[in-house]
């Protein structure tokens, strides 16, 4: 039968994974770190998934598909509840849920206490003014909210003498680029580091800022800094 149904252009798809969390059907999974469609009669057509994409990568085209499967979609998401603890229907590889073993060591003799090198607020990237003195000159770090739980001098290494915003590309559902386009455009922005996790939903927040440098129109240095689950920066 011809209905509407989802179109993936690989080109586009970042590996965030904010489609398939979005998608309650379960038709989206992610395969080698990109967004597929795993069956058509899973997908409704309903256009759920279309709002979390970042990257818009997600259209929906009429074509000749298996009618939606409604029963199908039920029976699957019961069989899932009696999957392994630690797999989550999104599929997503930055959402398993993972034990991280640590050497016991001997505690420290006591110093004192480190300062917080956090330069401005708010931090967050929904919340933070487009426009503020303390961007004039900045050196921008664009964060992943994981990072500085994984990486244990996040502040010291990172945050010290930058400017900090911070987001989740997977768990907020907006597009980052805009407002960093707007941030990058209408002040004098020194640099960029953007700082993530190697989990593939990470490589939401390097794509906004990518987008942004781009469509701001303005040729400032800028790297990418990857974490690892491990709390090490990767090569």
């Amino acid at each position: 039968m011809i209905r509407k149904i989802i179109h993936i252009d690989q080109e586009k798809c970042n590996g965030c994974g904010a489609c398939a969390a979005a998608c309650h059907e379960g038709a989206i999974g992610m395969v080698d770190g990109k967004a597929r469609l795993l069956r058509d009669d899973y997908c409704d057509g309903l256009e759920d998934c279309l709002p979390a994409c970042p990257t818009g990568a997600i259209t929906f085209v009429e074509r000749e598909a298996a009618p939606y499967d409604e029963a199908a979609v039920l029976a699957a998401k019961a069989g899932k509840a009696h999957e392994r603890h630690g797999t989550l229907p999104c599929g997503c590889p930055g959402s398993q849920a993972r034990a991280l073993r640590r050497e016991v060591k001997p505690a420290a003799a006591p110093t004192a206490p480190q300062e917080s090198e956090l330069m401005q607020w708010p931090v967050q990237i929904k919340l933070v003014p487009v426009r503020a003195p303390y961007f004039d000159g900045a050196r921008l770090l664009v964060a992943a909210d994981c990072t500085a739980y994984a990486y244990a001098r996040f502040h010291q290494d990172f945050i010290r003498g930058h400017i900090t915003l911070v987001g989740c590309p997977k768990l907020d559902s907006v597009d980052y680029s805009e407002k960093l386009t707007e941030i990058i455009a209408q002040n004098d922005i020194k640099s960029v580091t953007v700082v993530r996790m190697e989990v593939p939903c990470c490589g939401g927040i390097e794509a906004a800022v990518r987008n942004a440098l781009q469509a701001s129109g303005k040729c400032i240095p800028w790297q990418v800094v990857t974490i690892s689950t491990q709390g090490t920066i990767l090569p």
